[in-house]
């Protein structure tokens, strides 16, 4: 078994620390928000992710995840170090590294304090080239050593969804990395060996891209289902049941989970991975004006929704969901989070039903509001149940849904409330009088 430190306790770190803990690995968890380093030495999670919370209690209770902020001693008592840290849109479009750099340099410093030989492994969404040009230079820098050689180095990236992501950790749709040695590609085959999933070995560069292009090839079929659903309305049909035809055919491999017509994309990923592959393509002069048009069709896709519900009648909204989808407390670039903001801005009375955020606050989790930059007084606008948000509202905007929720709001659409609908309530459900589905 691998003796494994997580740099980032976040989504991606909690997840991945929790489940090697599981596996029988020992990880250091580490981070330099003491919050969220006491919130893993207490056995708690710092997110809301379904099934976390059990698996960091008993990878706690077991002594297999610990957690501290003391980067040298968790290389001392670590063979590798997977860096799961942030890497948030820079004004200009392009990939922030600042937080990665950061964390390269500590270990980097650690590194030359260390005899024996680590492997340093990204995990962290890079554009291609970051490893060679930014990573590993950082890395050399403050150690004094040569990666490859005298320590360790790979990329390994991560291809979880957020509200699933101990399902999908367990059952992988992709599993790819490159390392620069057999050393780090031994502890990436082993912690992956029992997973039933092909493992494909690549270069770093080639690892980098394939992250990219797997985040914005969801982003793109989000919002080509999308266009397809609008225009569908427009003449009279139902885009969900074109979308849900066209993904039978199986043959060309398509998702159903993202060609499935509805609300903007959002999260922590899409978004700002658009962005950077853009701004990559930019740089090399190169043309990218399907992924340029990503970007504009989504932030359409929430003016949409906004035009409808000014078209209703009302004053007091009751929203259900502001994260950035069901499942999740995470509002990082929530498109139902900016939706919020901007009815606010225009006089409504906004409340919100959404029992992973409320959970977060409730909970006093570390992380609550985790990417909220839109919303004034988030969590004064938090409601706890279903029916007190509907009792409250003259309209009802439905961006998430939740299993407890379908049938109550079901019934007030029955009533003729007036009614925004960006997820779909039930299948075959169609605009009506004050219902308003935004596709269909």
């Amino acid at each position: 078994m691998a003796r494994i430190s997580i740099f980032g306790i976040g989504y991606v770190g909690t997840v991945a620390a929790a489940c090697l803990a599981k596996d029988g690995h020992t990880v250091i968890a580490v981070d330099i928000d003491e919050s969220k380093v006491d919130s893993i030495k207490r056995g708690q999670t710092p997110i809301v992710e379904d099934g976390l919370a059990e698996l960091v209690a008993d990878g706690v209770a077991s002594g297999k995840l610990s957690a501290t902020s003391d980067v040298a001693d968790a290389i001392e008592n670590t063979d590798a170090s997977f860096v799961c840290v942030g890497t948030p849109s820079a004004p200009d479009g392009s990939v922030g590294l600042d937080y990665v750099v950061g964390v390269c340099t500590a270990i980097g410093g650690a590194l030359s304090r260390k005899d024996s030989f680590h492997s340093v492994v990204i995990r962290s969404t890079i554009v291609p080239g970051s490893m060679e040009g930014i990573c590993i230079p950082a890395l050399e820098a403050a150690s004094g050593l040569v990666a490859g050689k005298e320590f360790g180095v790979g990329y390994f990236p991560e291809f979880l969804r957020e509200s699933t992501a101990i399902r999908d950790y367990y059952d992988p749709g992709l599993i790819v990395f490159g390392a620069l040695d057999h050393p780090t590609n031994a502890i990436l085959d082993e912690i992956n060996g029992g997973l039933n999933c092909e493992i494909n070995h690549v270069d770093i560069r080639t690892a980098e891209m394939i992250k990219y292009t797997s985040n914005c090839w969801r982003a793109v079929k989000i919002t080509f289902a999308n266009e397809i659903g609008n225009i569908s309305k427009a003449v009279g049909l139902d885009g969900q049941e074109v979308m849900r035809v066209l993904c039978s055919d199986l043959k060309v491999n398509m998702s159903p989970t993202f060609m499935r017509p509805g609300f903007a994309f959002g999260g922590s990923c899409l978004p700002k991975d658009l962005r950077a592959l853009r701004f990559l393509a930019r740089s090399n002069n190169v043309p990218s004006p399907m992924l340029d048009c990503a970007l504009s069709a989504n932030e359409e896709q929430i003016r949409r929704a906004e035009h409808l519900v000014d078209n209703l009648v009302g004053r007091s909204i009751g929203m259900v969901g502001v994260s950035f989808k069901a499942g999740t407390d995470d509002l990082r670039e929530s498109p139902l989070a900016t939706l919020a903001d901007r009815l606010i801005k225009k006089g409504y009375n906004l409340k919100i039903y959404d029992p992973y955020v409320k959970e977060a606050f409730d909970e006093k989790l570390s992380g609550a509001g985790r990417g909220n930059d839109y919303i004034d007084n988030l969590e004064g606008r938090l409601v706890s149940g279903i029916g007190s948000l509907i009792d409250q509202s003259e309209i009802l905007l439905i961006g998430n849904t939740y299993d407890e929720a379908i049938e109550p709001l079901s019934q007030a659409a029955q009533k003729n409330l007036p009614m925004v609908d960006l997820a779909r309530l039930k299948p075959g459900m169609t605009s009506r009088d004050n219902y308003e589905g935004i596709c269909w």
